[in-house]
C-alpha cells in the first residue's frame, strides 16, 4: 500500500490529541512530521518525525496532506499556501472565518485537483451517532423540535491568547458552534433561515461565550446552545417527533481518554458507559416503548479513513468544502441577526 506522507501545522493539543494518534494507526498514512515554531515536542512522541521550521520548508517537502490545526484565523491563509502548492488539506474548524474565504478554498482545490476535507470530527462521537440512527430509524415520527447543548462549566478565561483576544477567529460561536452547527446540517439540511442570541458572561471576556441559535426549517426547528455556566447538564440532544422524543446526554469518551494518553484502537475504542444511554419514549407498531437506547460506539478513526479513501479512491471527502461552506453561511447569518436583532434568511 502507497501510503498518504501526510504533515500537520501544529504540535499542541489538536496535534498531539486528535490527529497524530489516528494517522500514526490508520496503515494508509505517514506521519511525516509537524511546523513547530517554539516547542519542539513531536520527535518526544514520533522520534523518527521531522520538526519542519517553518511553513515553507514543509511545503517543499514531499508531502500529500497537509493538516491545518492552527487557529482558526490563520486557516484562510494556510490552507490557500497548502492548496496552491498543490497539496491535500484537510482544515480544522471553524473552517475559516468568512463564507468568502470557504468558497474561495473550496474553488483552489477544485481547479487544483486536490482534496479539501473539514475536520468534523464529533460526527464521530457515540452519542451523535445513536442520535443520528435513532432519527434515520422513523421511531419518532415526523419531527417538530431538536435542541442540541454543548454546555460546559468553565467560568475562567483560556489561558490561550488567540481564544480570548477579539479577533475574527474567537469566540464560542467559532469554537463550540461549528460541532453543532454542523451536526444539525449533517442530520436536516441547511436551514432556511437563522435567528442568533450571542453574549459574553464570563468576568472580564472580550469574546463571546454563550449562544443561542434557532435555525428554522420549513416544518421544523432546531435550537442550539453552548455556554460555560452550566454546572447542571442538559441533554446534549434533545429530539421530539409527533410520535416520541429521544433524550441523550453527551457521553463520547474520546477526548478524554486521548488527552490522558491512551492510544485508539479499532475494537473497544469510544464505547461509552451503560448509564449514559439515551432515552426513548415513543410509540411502535402501536405499542408505547420507553426504553434506554444501547450507544453506538464512536470512533474518529472513520473520518481519517474517509480522507483516505478520498484521496486514493478519488471520492468525496467525509466533510467536504461544501459542509464547511454551508457551517460559515449559518454562523455568519448568526452573527447578522445578532447585530440586527431580525430572523436571516440564507
Amino acid at each position: 500500500m502507497q501510503k498518504i506522507k501526510t504533515a500537520l501545522l501544529s504540535y499542541g493539543m489538536s496535534g498531539k490529541v486528535f490527529h497524530a494518534p489516528f494517522l500514526d494507526i490508520h496503515p494508509g498514512f505517514e506521519l511525516l512530521g509537524s511546523w513547530e515554531r517554539s516547542k519542539k515536542l513531536i520527535q518526544e512522541d514520533y522520534p523518527e518525525v521531522k520538526s519542519y521550521p517553518s511553513l515553507e520548508d514543509l511545503l517543499a517537502d514531499d508531502v500529500d496532506l497537509v493538516i491545518v490545526n492552527t487557529p482558526v484565523g490563520t486557516h484562510y491563509e494556510y490552507a490557500k499556501k497548502v492548496l496552491l502548492a498543490g497539496k491535500h488539506a484537510v482544515v480544522e474548524k471553524a473552517f475559516t472565518t468568512t463564507v468568502a474565504e470557504a468558497q474561495e478554498l473550496n474553488k483552489i482545490a477544485k481547479e487544483k485537483g486536490v482534496k479539501l476535507a473539514v475536520f468534523q470530527n464529533r460526527r464521530w462521537d457515540s452519542d451523535f451517532k445513536t442520535v443520528q440512527k435513532v432519527i434515520e430509524d422513523g421511531v419518532l415520527g415526523d419531527l417538530v423540535e431538536a435542541e442540541f447543548h454543548f454546555d460546559r462549566y468553565n467560568p475562567l478565561l483560556s489561558p490561550k491568547a488567540h481564544k480570548e483576544t477579539a479577533n475574527d477567529g474567537a469566540g464560542i460561536l467559532k469554537d463550540l458552534g461549528p460541532h453543532l452547527i454542523d451536526q444539525a446540517v449533517c442530520l436536516f439540511g441547511s436551514p432556511k433561515s437563522v435567528f442568533g442570541d450571542i453574549r459574553i458572561t464570563r468576568e472580564n471576556s472580550l469574546v463571546d461565550d454563550w449562544i443561542d441559535l434557532q435555525l428554522i426549517y420549513e416544518n421544523f426547528r432546531v435550537r442550539l446552545k453552548a455556554g460555560f455556566f452550566v454546572r447542571e447538564a442538559n441533554p446534549a440532544f434533545t429530539v421530539h417527533g409527533k410520535k416520541g422524543s429521544f433524550l441523550k446526554p453527551r457521553g463520547d469518551i474520546q477526548e478524554d481518554k486521548l488527552k490522558e494518553g491512551e492510544k485508539p484502537n479499532l475494537e473497544s475504542w469510544g464505547t461509552e458507559s451503560e448509564d449514559l444511554q439515551g432515552l426513548l419514549h415513543t410509540e411502535i407498531d402501536g405499542k408505547t416503548i420507553r426504553e434506554k437506547i444501547p450507544t453506538l460506539q464512536g470512533n474518529y478513526f472513520s473520518f481519517f479513513d474517509g480522507v483516505f479513501n478520498s484521496i486514493t479512491n478519488d471520492v468525496a471527502e467525509p466533510v467536504t468544502a461544501e459542509d464547511g461552506v454551508r457551517v460559515m453561511q449559518v454562523i455568519e447569518a448568526a452573527i447578522a441577526s445578532n447585530t440586527q436583532r431580525e430572523v436571516i434568511d440564507l
